[in-house]
């Protein structure tokens, strides 16, 4: 007795459409295309950027606009950084930056240290109270601070501009905390066997080792430095003293149609700190994954 086979059409399918492999490469195709997308829409007003310092007046106002100028003026960059006093702006900037990282650097290090490597009593309580410092909007303290500077003669000074950034601050030492948790205290119990102080332990043993941390540190404190606007326009009172952040505002004030210089100018401000983040991205993205490994 032969059995007949049902048709084709209406016999059941037990296998899917498509594999496990190829719905996973048909979903990392979807993923790299949106972030592709997300890419080109957040680099649009860079290129725009771009695109304008390279234009002459006119054709910076033609509608409907170009991206491609028709004639590439690389002089407008010459023109911007002699229309105001660029290199006095950028020697005032790099002054305060490099002085905000070194005292940046040498207190969170510190204080991160002694919440994660040494013991001593009310030191998980401090560390709360640091962190819910954290909670309290800059804004608040702005005019209390002000006060404060002005009575110490320090207006129209770099003053209140560095010397806050000896004292360290709540966020950047909560991530070099967390990256000192991940080292080993192994080490800190042989270098004390070895006759090594805590200042010895820190200095020889945790800052060797703490390169991607200290690059993070370097990283965050360069760019909210070199492009702080409003505590320079509060202090500095001085066109001399003025960072590169003023000194563009000042500029775009001065000379509101020429917008071509003003990107020539921004673009010139932009570039230490693209240069910077590129150059040091290995260690930064080392020190975000291991920020958060322990707890």
């Amino acid at each position: 007795m032969s059995v007949v086979n049902p048709p084709a059409s209406i016999r059941p399918e037990h296998q899917p459409r498509l594999t496990q492999r190829q719905r996973r490469t048909l979903s990392h195709l979807v993923v790299h295309f949106l972030l592709l997308a997300g890419v080109v829409v957040m680099f649009i007003p860079l290129l725009w950027t771009i695109s304008t310092s390279l234009k002459s007046p006119a054709e910076v106002f033609i509608f409907p606009p170009t991206w491609i100028p028709s004639q590439i003026r690389w002089g407008n960059y010459v023109e911007a950084v002699t229309a105001i006093p660029f290199f006095q702006y950028l020697y005032n900037t790099v002054f305060i930056t490099l002085l905000s990282i070194i005292g940046k650097v040498i207190s969170v290090t510190l204080v991160a240290f002694a919440f994660a490597r040494l013991r001593w009593w009310g030191r998980d309580f401090m560390f709360l109270v640091m962190l819910s410092t954290m909670m309290l909007p800059p804004h608040v303290t702005l005019i209390p601070q002000f006060i404060l500077f002005k009575e110490l003669n320090w207006i129209n000074t770099y003053l209140p501009l560095i010397v806050p950034d000896f004292f360290g601050g709540p966020w950047l030492t909560f991530l070099v905390r967390q990256f000192f948790l991940t080292l080993p205290r192994d080490l800190d119990d042989a270098a004390r066997i070895d006759g090594c102080s805590s200042w010895g332990v820190y200095w020889r043993i945790i800052l060797p080792q703490a390169t991607p941390a200290i690059v993070i540190v370097i990283i965050f404190v360069f760019n909210h430095t070199w492009n702080e606007f409003l505590l320079p326009l509060i202090y500095l009172h001085s066109q001399e003293k003025f960072t590169l952040a003023l000194g563009l505002r000042m500029f775009q004030g001065e000379a509101s149609t020429s917008w071509h210089l003003l990107m020539a100018a921004s673009l010139l401000t932009m570039l230490p700190v693209l240069l910077l983040f590129f150059s040091a991205q290995r260690y930064f993205m080392q020190g975000i994954v291991f920020t958060g490994v322990k707890s």
